[in-house]
C-alpha cells in the first residue's frame, strides 16, 4: 500500500479503537473506526497500534562478525522503525554505517564508538592508540545529525589492563562534544562501583539486568547504592538484553525494588537473531509482560521513553500532520516458554508480536519470531 490508505479499526493502548488515513506519507486523519476513507483500504481488526518502535541497541553493521546485522531484517521486518546502532563503528567507519542507513527503510541513528576501529575486534578498548580524540571531533564535525552520542563498552574483555581509564576518556571527549554516553556494563575489572558514580544526567547504562558478577544488585537481589544514586541524578536504565545480557532473577528483584526500565531494547545482532535468546523485539517485549510489566509501560518503554530520549518527539506518537510512524502488532494469549541468557526460563501467557510498519508512506508485512 502507498500513496493514499486507511487502516481500519485499530486499537490503541488504551483501548480506543480508530482508523488512521494515511495521505503521501503524512497522517491525514485520525477518526471514529469505521469512519475513514481512502481509496485503499486495510482491515486491521484485532490489532494494536503504537508509534513506531524505536530499538536504542543494536548492531547493525553488517560487515563486521560476530556483532553485526542487515538493518531492515532487525528494523522494520521486526516492528522497529527506528534502531539506533549501539557503537558498532567507530570513527574508521561510522559513514559506511550512515551509507548503508539512506538505503534502508529503517531509520538509523549510532553511537559513535570511542575507539576508531569500532568492533572490528571485541577488545577494541584494550590499546589506548584506538582512542583517537581528534579523529572523533573531525567526524562529529562532518555529521549530519546521525550520532546521537558515543559509546564505551567498560568491561574486562573489552578493556584489558586498561582498567577505567577508556571510560575517563570518554567523559572528557562527552564533556567536549556536549554527547552523551552510553556505557555498556559487565565482568570486571572494571568494578562497577568504579564506573557508575561518574555516569550523569543522560548517560546511559546498558545491560542493566545483566546477571553475572559485578552487576547492579548485592547478594541479596537488592540494589546497590550507586544504582539508586544515580536513577535519582538521572542516569537513564537500558536494557540492551543481547546474548549474554539479561537475567531473570535480577529484573525481577529490579522490578520488586521499583527499578525499571527507561528502554527496552534488544542488542540483536544476526547470531542472537536467528540462534536466540533475543530473536526479535517481539520476544524481548514479551519478556516483559511475562514479568509483570502492564502493555502500557512495556510499549511506553519502547516509544515515548525513546523518542525522549533522542529529543524527538514526533516519533513517539500519532498525530496529524506527522509523518507515518506506526508499528502494528498483536497481542495473543498462548502459552510459551522464554529464556533468559543465563538459560533460565520463564512460562508466559501473553505473546506479543509485531505484524505490519507504516514508514516512509509504505505498509510494510513484518516476518517475526517469538
Amino acid at each position: 500500500m502507498k500513496n493514499n490508505f486507511v487502516l481500519r479499526h485499530l486499537k490503541q493502548i488504551g483501548g480506543e479503537m480508530i482508523d488512521i488515513v494515511v495521505n503521501n506519507g503524512i497522517i491525514t486523519e485520525i477518526t471514529e473506526s469505521g469512519k475513514g476513507h481512502a481509496p485503499v483500504e486495510w482491515d486491521g481488526s484485532g490489532l494494536y497500534v503504537s508509534s513506531g518502535w524505536i530499538d536504542m541497541h543494536v548492531h547493525a553493521f553488517q560487515e563486521f562478525t560476530p556483532y553485526g546485522d542487515e538493518i531492515d531484517l532487525i528494523g522494520v521486518n521486526q516492528g522497529v522503525t527506528t534502531i539506533v546502532d549501539a557503537g558498532s563503528c567507530g570513527a574508521d567507519r561510522i559513514f559506511e554505517l550512515a551509507a548503508h542507513a539512506r538505503q534502508s527503510k529503517t531509520r538509523v541513528f549510532a553511537f559513535l564508538n570511542i575507539s576508531t576501529i569500532g568492533l572490528q575486534r571485541i577488545d577494541e578498548l584494550s590499546s589506548l592508540t584506538w582512542i583517537n580524540k581528534e579523529k572523533v571531533l573531525q567526524t562529529l564535525r562532518q555529521d549530519e545529525g546521525f550520532i546521537v552520542g558515543l559509546k564505551a563498552r567498560i568491561s574486562s574483555s573489552v578493556v584489558g589492563n586498561q582498567g577505567i581509564k577508556p571510560l575517563e576518556i570518554a567523559l572528557e571527549m562527552s564533556d567536549e562534544t556536549g554527547l552523551p554516553l552510553m556505557v555498556h556494563i559487565g565482568s570486571a575489572p572494571p568494578d562497577i562501583k568504579e564506573i557508575v558514580p561518574l555516569l550523569r544526567r543522560k548517560d546511559i547504562i546498558t545491560h542493566y539486568l545483566h546477571g553475572k558478577n559485578n552487576n547492579l544488585f548485592n547478594e541479596s537481589d537488592e540494589p546497590l547504592g550507586i544504582l539508586e544514586e544515580a536513577i535519582a541524578r538521572g542516569v537513564h536504565l537500558d536494557v540492551g538484553h543481547g546474548t549474554a545480557s539479561f537475567s531473570f532473577r535480577v529484573a525481577e528483584s529490579a522490578k520488586k525494588h521499583g527499578i525499571h526500565p527507561d528502554t527496552i531494547s534488544t542488542d540483536i545482532y544476526r547470531g542472537n537473531r536467528l540462534n536466540g535468546p533475543v530473536y526479535s523485539m517481539s520476544c524481548v517485549l514479551s519478556k516483559f509482560l511475562c514479568l509483570g510489566y502492564s502493555l502500557e509501560d512495556t510499549i511506553a518503554a519502547v516509544t515515548t521513553s525513546a523518542a525522549r530520549w533522542l529529543k524527538r518527539p514526533e516519533l513517539g506518537r500519532i498525530q496529524v500532520g506527522d509523518p507515518a510512524n506506526l508499528t502494528l502488532f498483536s497481542l495473543s494469549r498462548n502459552p510459551l516458554t522464554f529464556s533468559d541468557s543465563q538459560g533460565q526460563q520463564r512460562a508466559a501467557d501473553q505473546i506479543i508480536r509485531a505484524e505490519g510498519v507504516v514508514t516512509g508512506g509504505e505498509f510494510i508485512k513484518c516476518e517475526v519470531r517469538t
